[in-house]
C-alpha cells in the first residue's frame, strides 16, 4: 500500500474528512461528529487505505482541538492550512460550485503537493492555557474599549467641558462620575467636601481632581435635556469600566503566574520592552517552539514586519508590506519595539539612525522590531538571557 493524503473540514458539531492516493483519486468522504469514538474509527479507516497518512485541517484550535489532539496522540502528522489558501487554491480547481467536500478534497490535495505547509505540534500545557488567558485578556480589554467610548459619549451629552478633562480609564475619575456627573451637582458640593469625598475613596491626588472637576463645573451652569437619565447611565457605564478594570487586573496576575512557569521566562523577559504580558503573548502566538519556524527569517515573516519582494518585469527591489501574518505577533513586535527605544540606549540609536536615513516613525519602528526578532531568535536557541552591548568607546 502507498501514502494517503487526508484532509479535514472542521466544524462545530461535525467534520467532513476526504482521503485521497498518490495520483489525487478519492478513496474516501465521510462527514463525522466531533465525538471521540467517530473520531478514532476514521482514523482506523484512513489508515487501513495505505502505509501511512498526512493530515491537513483548516482550523488550529476552537472546535476542532479534539480531532487534532487524537490525531497527534496516535503520531500522525497534522498540518495546518488557513482557509485564505484554500480560498484562494480553490481558482486553480475545476468547477464553481462550493461545498464541504469539494473543500476538503482541495485541503487533501494541497497537503499533497505542497511542502511549505505548518505543521501541527502538541503544545505544552504552559503555553495552552496562557494562549487561554491572553485570549480571555484580549475579550475583556476590548469590552473596556467599547464601554468606555459609550461612557465618553453619554458624558460628552451633558457635561463636554469634564469629559475632555478626565482619563476615564483611571480609577480616580471613574470613581468622581459614579458619584457625581452633573455641574450643578459638583457645584453645590464645592471643592472641600468633593476632595474629602474623593479621599474618602482613596482616590490618589484627590485635590488635584476636585480642583479640575469644580473648574469645569463653573464654566458650565446650562443643563442639558436628557440630563437627569443621562447621568444615571454614566453612573453605570462608569462602574461597569471599573469593573473590567478589577476583571483585567486579576487576569494579569493569573497570567504572570502561569508565565513564570515556563522555561523561557528569564530568556524572555530579558529582552528591554518585551514584559510580563506582550512576552505571553509571544508564546501564546508561537507556541514557544522556535523550531516550527526554521529561521529567524520565517518568525519575522510570520509576524509582519519583514517586508515581501514585489518585483514585476524591469521593476526589481521593490518592497510591500505583507498581507498574510499573524496581527497578533506583529503587535506584540512593534508594541515592545516602541517600549524599548524609552528603555534601551541601542534600540534609541538604532530607531535615531533610520529616522536620520529619512524613514517614517512607522518605518523605523518597523525596521527595528524586524532586528529584535533576530536578537530574540538568538536568545531563545541560545537559552540566554539579554545583555545590552556595552557603549563603544571614544577613539583616543
Amino acid at each position: 500500500m502507498a501514502a494517503i493524503w487526508a484532509g479535514i473540514d472542521a466544524g462545530k458539531t461535525h467534520h467532513h474528512c476526504v482521503a485521497i492516493d498518490e495520483s489525487g483519486r478519492r478513496l474516501l468522504s465521510r462527514r463525522v461528529a466531533n465525538d471521540e469514538p467517530e473520531l478514532l474509527e476514521l482514523l482506523a479507516d484512513v489508515l487501513a487505505l495505505g502505509d501511512e497518512a498526512s493530515w491537513g485541517i483548516d482550523l488550529a484550535d476552537g472546535g476542532v482541538a479534539l480531532a487534532i489532539t487524537v490525531l497527534l496522540n496516535h503520531d500522525q502528522t497534522v498540518h495546518y492550512i488557513s482557509g485564505r489558501a484554500i480560498h484562494r487554491a480553490s481558482e486553480s480547481y475545476r468547477g464553481e460550485g462550493k461545498t464541504d467536500a469539494k473543500d476538503v478534497a482541495i485541503i487533501a490535495d494541497q497537503v499533497r503537493i505542497r511542502r511549505d505547509l505548518h505543521p501541527l505540534r502538541a503544545s505544552d500545557e504552559t503555553v495552552i492555557d496562557l494562549k487561554i488567558l491572553t485570549g480571555r485578556r484580549m475579550d475583556l480589554v476590548a469590552d473596556r474599549t467599547r464601554t468606555v467610548n459609550r461612557l465618553r459619549a453619554q458624558f460628552s451629552g451633558i457635561f463636554p467641558g469634564l469629559e475632555r478633562a478626565l482619563d476615564l480609564t483611571h480609577t480616580g475619575p471613574l470613581t468622581l462620575v459614579t458619584g457625581y456627573q452633573t455641574p450643578a451637582a459638583i457645584r453645590r458640593l464645592g471643592a472641600k467636601r468633593l476632595e474629602t469625598w474623593l479621599r474618602n475613596r482613596h482616590v490618589v491626588r484627590a485635590d488635584k481632581l476636585a480642583e479640575t472637576a469644580i473648574e469645569a463645573a463653573e464654566r458650565q451652569h446650562t443643563s442639558l435635556p436628557g440630563e437627569k437619565l443621562t447621568a444615571e447611565m454614566v453612573h453605570t457605564l462608569a462602574k461597569e469600566v471599573m469593573t473590567l478594570n478589577q476583571q483585567v487586573a486579576e487576569v494579569d496576575k493569573l497570567i504572570e503566574a502561569r508565565f513564570r512557569d515556563h522555561h523561557h521566562f528569564e530568556v524572555i523577559t530579558s529582552l528591554p520592552g518585551l514584559g510580563i504580558i506582550l512576552g505571553a503573548e509571544f508564546l501564546a502566538a508561537t507556541g514557544g517552539d522556535m523550531t516550527a519556524f526554521g529561521t529567524p527569517d520565517r518568525l519575522a515573516g510570520f509576524g509582519g514586519v519583514a517586508p515581501v519582494p514585489r518585483d514585476s518585469g524591469k521593476i526589481s527591489g521593490n518592497l510591500k508590506r505583507p498581507q498574510r501574518y499573524s496581527r497578533r505577533l506583529q503587535r506584540v513586535f512593534y508594541t515592545s519595539a516602541l517600549f524599548s527605544i524609552r528603555k534601551c540606549e541601542e534600540s534609541r540609536r538604532f530607531y535615531d539612525r533610520k529616522r536620520a536615513e529619512g524613514k517614517r516613525h512607522t518605518q523605523a519602528v518597523l525596521a527595528l522590531a524586524r532586528r529584535r526578532v533576530n536578537v530574540l531568535w538568538a536568545l531563545l536557541r541560545d537559552g540566554r538571557c539579554y545583555e545590552p552591548a556595552p557603549p563603544a568607546r571614544a577613539a583616543a
